[in-house]
């Protein structure tokens, strides 16, 4: 069974098979993980379901594009050791949770997630007049609740859909954690903490119910996780008797607020392929200094002897993410005297792109020689991804009654 301290120190993260990822990719989601992967018990995962829901028409591009996205993860660092890697489609109980979910959430809860005419608007070419699309906010906290994640890395703009989950998270518990007499189940549990525990246990209950006392939730909390002798289930009980709900089957995650990329694209705009301003971690050398090399400066710089001004040319950018203050120091004052040409100016940032790919690139070739290995990875982390998946699923059909008399 999952504990509590387990569920609290799970964290979820998908992205969309995309094909070969580029450093906007690599500053803005793969160095977040590379993180947590050593802080937290982390599921990262290929969303390819995701990818039908604006992309239905052409899905034979996927397992090209989900393999290749998974080299790069693992060639940027990210460790099947210390991470599970899989792919939603591979994990069917994520679909009959979200269709277990969708019987009790409003359509109309769906329709005011903000991404959702957000993203009508942005892709007019694609025909989103579909369910798929509409609940594809319900997909994704299916993707959370399955594995009952604490925490959910996203940026400020994806908060909605964490906040979205949250709810979905407490009607459920409110529709079908009251089971029948839970108040008799829950006493029942209590004695089994035995006596000083059990009165230990209804004062902090008391402190946080009627004063509000948060720290005494706290306490409760902590005391429940080190009860030994009760199952999984009684402690779930008491956390809702605890909290004045029912029992907590689905717990509500909360946001993992990650920084912004400051990754810009060859042009300045946010690097994205449909801007066509990408250096992409596995392109060559070459490619990269030709890039870099050719990517627009401070138009005003039209001769070498004009002077420019950084905060107008898209080189600064790259140096603010690549440069120490000596170099970007110099910058400053040899764009604005005009003692440096652009050229000079762009070399430390190509040296210091290059010296950012090249282990990624070497642990990317490893990979490409290997596909049965990257097969491999993936088909253990399903295998993990299902086992924990199953557990939720088992618990979901039993409190909605969807079991064999």
């Amino acid at each position: 069974m999952t504990s509590v301290s387990t569920q609290n120190s799970r964290v979820l993260s998908g992205m969309r098979p995309t094909g070969r990822l580029h450093l906007g990719h690599y500053h803005g989601v793969l160095k977040n993980w590379l993180e947590l992967q050593h802080e937290y018990e982390c599921f990262f995962f290929v969303a390819d379901w995701h990818a039908l829901t604006t992309h239905y028409e052409d899905p034979s591009i996927i397992p090209g594009s989900t393999r290749e996205m998974v080299i790069d993860w693992l060639a940027a660092g990210i460790n099947p050791g210390s991470a599970t890697l899989f792919v939603q489609s591979q994990v069917p109980e994520h679909a009959e949770l979200h269709l277990l979910l969708s019987m009790i959430t409003p359509v109309g809860w769906l329709e005011r997630v903000p991404t959702y005419k957000d993203q009508q608007e942005k892709l007019k070419e694609h025909d989103l007049s579909t369910y798929g699309f509409l609940g594809y906010p319900l997909l994704q906290s299916a993707d959370i609740l399955i594995y009952k994640a604490g925490r959910v890395p996203v940026g400020e703009d994806q908060i909605a859909h964490v906040e979205l989950t949250r709810e979905v998270a407490r009607r459920f518990n409110h529709v079908y954690g009251r089971e029948p007499d839970f108040e008799v189940k829950a006493e029942e549990a209590k004695k089994k903490m035995g006596k000083k525990n059990a009165k230990l246990f209804d004062s902090l209950k008391r402190r946080y119910q009627e004063q509000g006392d948060q720290e005494a939730l706290g306490v409760a909390r902590a005391l429940l996780e080190g009860q030994g002798n009760i199952t999984m289930a009684d402690r779930e009980r008491l956390l809702g008797y605890l909290e004045g709900g029912g029992r907590v089957i689905l717990p509500e995650p909360q946001a993992l607020l990650t920084k912004a990329s400051k990754m810009p694209g060859l042009d300045g705009q946010k690097m994205s392929k449909s801007y066509a301003n990408t250096i992409a971690l596995r392109d060559s050398p070459a490619e990269v200094e030709k890039s870099l090399r050719t990517m627009p400066t401070d138009p005003a710089r039209v001769r070498l002897t004009d002077p420019g001004d950084p905060e107008k040319c898209p080189v600064w950018q790259f140096h603010q993410v690549y440069s120490n203050d000596e170099v970007r120091a110099w910058v400053q004052e040899g764009c604005r005297s005009a003692g440096i040409g652009c050229l000079e100016c762009k070399q430390p940032v190509i040296d210091g792109v290059l010296a950012e790919l090249l282990p990624m690139q070497q642990r990317a070739h490893e990979y490409e020689a290997q596909p049965d290995l990257v097969r491999s990875v993936l088909n253990e982390g399903c295998e993990k991804a299902r086992d924990v998946a199953r557990e939720t699923i088992d618990e979901v059909r039993h409190a909605m009654s969807l079991v064999m008399a």
